[in-house]
């Protein structure tokens, strides 16, 4: 498996699946885990070269005690793109969406284009109270709760009731795959940190901003924020809820199809 050793140590796991075409680098959200995007590999691996990151903190990589920004997962995910020789078309869904803005940013070398999806650029009231209120939970060690809070709040009734088994195994294992809580707590909490609104306007590559339209947990507001703030960019609303490229994986791989192969054309 291969790591990207960031300055400080700290091990990060990416995976490689395909072995042509344009490269595609997806950023999962806020668990962290790259299998989040097992169905979009499925759909898109046969015609192009994708990427799928763990952050520092989840999934297979180190777990470093403190440390946590976006801007440092964002550092991390740019040194597995020139390890993995050069830009790439950056897809990123909710977390990953604020890491992809910073990679814009920061790192704009990292990028070829850029697609946020059902993210936020800067937290309202409504937000601050969701994510502190997820962060307590874990304070309290209260993972079961938090992972099926997670579940509500990410995905439709329909898909709860057919994937009922699944997502139970989930919670029965949220105790081993959060802990250590406290890590898995200043986690959520750097999203209340995440600020780029005022900057996007300054990235400079094409853009594409999804929103899905059941999204509780990120509503299309939060992204209608982002798309008018960068201008330009291409605005695109999905059917589902907030982990809509899970459990609408060819929908998702549709729109980013569609997108890089634009973008591909028109450079």
């Amino acid at each position: 498996m291969p790591f990207h050793v960031a300055p400080d140590g700290c091990r990060v796991h990416y995976e490689i699946f395909g072995d042509r075409g344009p490269k595609i680098l997806l950023i999962p959200g806020l668990g962290g885990d790259g299998r989040f995007w097992t169905g979009v590999v499925r759909e898109l691996e046969h015609e192009f070269r994708l990427v799928v990151v763990d952050h520092r903190g989840a999934g297979r990589s180190d777990r470093p005690t403190s440390g946590y920004s976006i801007g440092q997962i964002s550092a991390d995910v740019a040194g597995i793109v020139a390890q993995e020789g050069g830009p790439m078309h950056v897809v990123g869904h909710s977390t990953g969406g604020a890491i992809a803005q910073t990679l814009a940013l920061d790192h704009p070398e990292s990028g070829v284009s850029y697609t946020i999806s059902s993210s936020w650029a800067r937290a309202d009231e409504r937000f601050r109270t969701v994510f502190r209120a997820r962060a307590a939970l874990l304070d309290a060690g209260l993972a079961e709760a938090y992972q099926r809070l997670t579940h509500v709040f990410g995905h439709e009734s329909a898909y709860l009731e057919l994937h009922a088994e699944q997502l139970e195994t989930a919670v029965a294992a949220a105790n081993t795959a959060l802990a250590p809580f406290e890590v898995t707590a200043a986690r959520v909490r750097m999203l209340l940190d995440h600020d780029r609104l005022d900057d996007l306007r300054h990235i400079a590559r094409n853009v594409q901003v999804i929103a899905a339209e059941g999204d509780i947990l990120t509503p299309p507001e939060l992204s209608h924020i982002i798309a008018d703030a960068i201008g330009g960019g291409v605005l695109t609303t999905l059917a589902g809820a907030h982990f809509h490229p899970q459990a609408r994986p060819a929908q998702f791989a549709d729109v980013i199809r569609r997108f890089v192969t634009e973008v591909a054309h028109d450079s």
